[in-house]
């Protein structure tokens, strides 16, 4: 089981103080200096986002991380024209397509690949042309698993959201279906990951998800990075998802 470090909020530190100061000399936290130190705690890849209106990551950003850090880099961007032309010019090995709300704080909820179908195949072609592989962030949804194979996205990541937001009953009912969705995932030949919410405590549970390759996990490591530092977060994330016995 892999793991993608998602970093946005170290971004989103460094812009409550200096986003009204560009051309400050040393803005902190450095985003370089947390891929490094992610890499250095064993991370596999680093993910960013860069937003429409880059509210935390800025273009720049992306470009020294895919300059200095040897490790994969997953380009999380919406599906918009300005986007691909960004991504095209990056060159990122992944790029995982999401919605973006301009009021939500976070990602929230999956991309409609099903009923913006033309339009996601045309990015799917245009970045496969140009060397990145190409991720759906979709709900566990058959809709979206099955348009996802169909636009010819190699690979899903499934919104895990209302799983680690639930409790109770709906909490093993979110669980149900991301293990339905994986499994028709990959039935359909698609590579599965998954993101969003996840927390330590939630490994034992998802590894009752078939098929998963990889975990992309961000806010409960950045937290945990304020207390032990965050290669120290890495390393401990790891080894929780190396304790545990994944369903293949």
């Amino acid at each position: 089981m892999k793991l993608g470090v998602n970093i946005d909020h170290v971004a989103t530190l460094r812009q409550a103080r200096y986003a009204g100061a560009p051309t400050a000399a040393e803005p902190e936290p450095s985003v370089l200096c947390a891929a490094q130190a992610a890499l250095d705690g064993g991370a596999d890849s680093i993910t960013l986002h860069v937003r429409e209106d880059r509210r935390h990551m800025q273009d720049e950003d992306a470009r020294e991380v895919r300059r200095t850090i040897p490790l994969p880099l997953n380009l999380e961007m919406g599906a918009t024209p300005a986007m691909l032309e960004f991504a095209l010019a990056l060159r990122p090995d992944y790029v995982c397509l999401v919605p973006e709300r301009r009021l939500e704080v976070t990602t929230e909820g999956g991309l409609d690949v099903h009923g913006r179908s033309q339009m996601m195949k045309e990015l799917v072609d245009r970045l496969t042309e140009g060397g990145t592989r190409v991720s759906m962030f979709i709900d566990p949804e058959d809709a979206q698993v099955e348009a996802s194979a169909a636009v010819g996205s190699p690979m899903v990541e499934l919104h895990t959201g209302r799983y680690a937001n639930s409790a109770g009953e709906a909490h093993e009912q979110e669980l149900q279906r991301l293990i339905h969705a994986a499994e028709l995932a990959h039935a359909l030949g698609l590579e599965v990951h998954a993101g969003h919410g996840i927390r330590l405590s939630h490994l034992p549970e998802l590894a009752r998800v078939p098929h998963l390759a990889e975990l992309n996990i961000g806010h409960t490591i950045i937290s945990r990075a304020l207390l032990i530092g965050l290669a120290n977060a890495v390393r401990e994330m790891k080894r929780a998802i190396r304790a545990v016995q994944w369903t293949t």
